[in-house]
């Protein structure tokens, strides 16, 4: 029997094994960010909550949320119900037509962000909400540079990728962008030889002013800042950082994105990471855990003062799927499923009672953890080779063997982690329970055992 002669309600997994799964996908999938020649990945043949299962059919808790974005976990009944009865009442529908999943989205949106940015721009993800947010704040202020912290990840096409501080823009940086590179605060490993918070603070403002200052405050349209840094190490920002840099773009007339496309939607606690802060950005970008990536989607929330410029004026950008209906009912099911579920309030409490503790007390029995650093279920532990020197297990910018020998020891424990060069990030799905927590750390403190003895052999 050919594929076109099966049923047309079989699904791949009715129609493949684990073993075919895997050698199409090497024969014809081109996998993002790899060296093609060296990838061999896990088949995944299903999910569910806080676990996702392998073609042999082991079990893994999921502590990477897949790319940090299922926040609701996997499977959510609500969101897949959602999905179902938008796809039987409304599949697409182009972007000039107002339907309903896409306006209960941006109310809900609005809703939850603060208090001015009343209006949503929606995308298929985060780059192109980063590109689309550049662009308002460009034709807003009428200039063009933007501003972006070297730690940092904001999307990988042209604009963003530009914007992006990791070695990940190194072969696509051709310096014409009008990107301009600053250090942010991070006292672990202190650019600015601070020792204290508040030591910190005062030299990262001192050092953007004078950036600032030397770029021309004339040609700067925009500051870009992910909230909490994701992928680059989740360091939070200190105390009064973020309302510095609010207000050097009011007295300079720069636009600030903050870019919450990995922290926000309960990442960290909040439904936007910048109420911890007490800051309210010009716009927000947001992708990732509006839906837990169940349908692609992500977008920009506008403050009334940028959307009033283009209340007359066209704005000159867009997208076939802006607003897709598939994607937007998903957002209202995950957004409405978080209220009713206090998903949101249970990130906070399992970070600050179970999970923040539990990975602090891995760092008193474990001496290759230099740091812990986290809010929400949105950690990292950055993992050294000397806590006096700070030497990283691995160099900036690559891996090494032992960072090899975490994630398979990981995996030996039935965990799926997520590490990037030196660290190993803890992030699991925001409706993850103190159970799931314990049963991770458990794992962690095994497969980081396994780390120190490979070390100490080495």
């Amino acid at each position: 029997m050919t594929l076109l002669e099966t049923s047309a309600t079989s699904t791949p997994e009715d129609l493949l094994s684990p073993e075919e799964t895997y050698r199409l996908d090497r024969q014809h999938v081109f996998h993002s960010w790899s060296a093609q020649g060296a990838l061999k990945p896990m088949v995944i043949t299903r999910a569910e909550g806080s676990y996702v299962w392998d073609g042999a059919g082991t079990r893994f808790l999921d502590l990477s949320s897949q790319l940090v974005n299922t926040n609701v976990g996997h499977q959510h009944p609500k969101v897949v119900a959602g999905i179902v009865e938008q796809a039987q009442r409304l599949c697409t529908i182009a972007p000039q037509h107002a339907n309903a999943a896409r306006s209960k989205a941006a109310q809900l949106i609005a809703e939850v962000a603060p208090e001015g940015l009343n209006t949503v721009f929606f995308t298929n993800g985060g780059a192109d909400a980063i590109e689309h947010a550049v662009r308002m704040a460009r034709l807003h202020t009428g200039k063009y540079k933007v501003l972006s912290q070297y730690r940092s990840y904001h999307g990988g096409t042209a604009t963003a990728v530009n914007l992006t501080g990791d070695p990940r823009r190194w072969p696509n940086d051709y310096g014409s962008a009008g990107a301009v590179h600053f250090f942010g605060p991070f006292l672990y490993r202190s650019h600015f030889h601070a020792t204290t918070e508040a030591e910190e603070t005062e030299r990262a403002l001192a050092h953007l002013e004078q950036l600032i200052a030397f770029e021309g405050p004339g040609t700067i349209a925009a500051i870009v800042l992910e909230t909490v840094p994701g992928t680059a190490g989740i360091m939070t920002p200190p105390p009064g950082y973020l309302a510095g840099v609010r207000e050097l773009c009011d007295r300079h007339g720069i636009v600030y994105i903050a870019d919450e496309v990995m922290a926000g939607f309960g990442r960290t606690g909040r439904w936007f990471a910048v109420e911890h802060f007490d800051v309210v950005p010009d716009l927000i970008t947001f992708a990732k855990g509006v839906n837990s990536g169940y349908v692609p989607l992500g977008g920009v929330v506008i403050s009334d003062a940028i959307a009033a410029t283009f209340r007359d004026r066209p704005f000159p950008g867009g997208l076939t799927y802006s607003g897709h209906p598939l994607a937007c009912a998903a957002a209202v099911a995950t957004i409405t499923a978080m209220h009713e579920e206090k998903i949101v309030e249970n990130a906070d409490r399992i970070g600050r009672e179970v999970l923040g503790p539990g990975l602090r007390e891995l760092a008193e029995r474990h001496p290759v953890i230099g740091e812990v650093r986290g809010l929400g279920v949105f950690w990292a532990l950055d993992l050294v080779l000397d806590r006096e020197t700070k030497e990283p297990i691995a160099p900036y910018g690559g891996t090494s063997e032992a960072m090899a020998v975490l994630v398979a020891a990981c995996k030996a424990n039935g965990v799926l982690p997520f590490t990037n060069y030196h660290r190993l990030h803890v992030v699991p799905p925001c409706t993850v329970s103190d159970a799931e927590v314990r049963e991770g750390l458990a794992a962690l403190d095994a497969a980081l055992s396994t780390l120190e003895a490979h070390l100490g052999a080495a």
